[in-house]
């Protein structure tokens, strides 16, 4: 609140002065109104959700055959590189490796290119590509619209497709 200063009564006959009254600002009503806004923007702030990506798992037990003319391989490798190729790879009959990056132009019109009716995408990692390739791959079948993809283990002829690139 405001104080109030008074002062002495005056000495008869003199004229009593004019005094000087230093300012006092009293700060609580604005206080009071600070914590009342911030209150009421807190409460009505809505704070940011994270957003996920789900990934339904396929049965373990269960087996799906993928065509070959119906599949495209994406290998992840190290330095945030990807190899991909269409239709399956063996030994005997090794695949046509194409390597590109994750850029707008990599993979992601690979993606786009690759549309058969009942097309499927795997996407197999090697030892020593990082959680973070994964987590790209994942983001363009997200963006892409890809319905049908698969992560799988990666075979030894796929790693020996991997060892002639590197």
């Amino acid at each position: 609140m405001a104080n109030l200063q008074t002062a002495a009564p005056a000495a008869r006959g003199t004229k009593p002065r004019v005094k000087k009254h230093a300012f006092h600002l009293d700060m609580t009503p604005m206080v009071d109104l600070a914590f009342l806004l911030l209150t009421f923007f807190m409460l009505t702030t809505t704070f940011s959700k994270p957003t996920i990506m789900e990934v339904a798992m396929p049965d373990p037990k269960g087996k799906t055959d993928v065509p070959a003319s119906g599949a495209m391989t994406v290998l992840l490798d190290k330095n945030h590189t990807v190899h991909y190729f269409y239709g399956l790879n063996s030994e005997a009959e090794p695949a046509q490796l194409h390597t590109t990056s994750f850029g707008a132009g990599g993979l992601r019109q690979a993606l786009l290119s690759f549309r058969p009716k009942n097309g499927m995408v795997l996407i197999k990692a090697s030892d020593k590509a990082a959680y973070q390739s994964m987590v790209d791959a994942l983001d363009e079948m997200n963006i892409t619209n890809t319905k049908k993809y698969a992560l799988v283990d990666i075979n030894p002829a796929d790693e020996h497709l991997l060892a002639q690139v590197r």
